[in-house]
């Protein structure tokens, strides 16, 4: 199993775009078939950061769902709007 944590952040301003961007990607991504869970999350005291907390069957499908239409749609609609860098790592779990 592998866990991907992802931090995305919109320019303030963009923070409601960014909602709708993150939503539509949240639930194209626990469509696809080797998503065992995606769960999105937005800061409270900065409502334009997102994260994202992923655990997928192996790195072959981490690869396919960073290759999909839905990925590339999503990070098309995104670029403009991001205020950073989006932060994609993956994670060991410990606990």
């Amino acid at each position: 199993m592998v866990h991907i944590l992802a931090r995305i952040s919109f320019r303030p301003e963009a923070a409601a775009q960014g909602l709708t961007i993150m939503t539509e990607l949240a639930a194209k991504s626990r469509e696809e078939k080797d998503c065992i869970s995606y769960q999105l999350y937005q800061q409270a005291q900065a409502p334009h950061i997102f994260e994202t907390v992923e655990e997928w069957t192996d790195q072959g499908a981490v690869d396919t769902h960073m290759a999909s239409p839905h990925v590339g749609a999503a990070v098309a609609a995104a670029g403009p709007l991001f205020g950073a860098p989006p932060e994609i790592l993956p994670y060991t779990r410990l606990a």
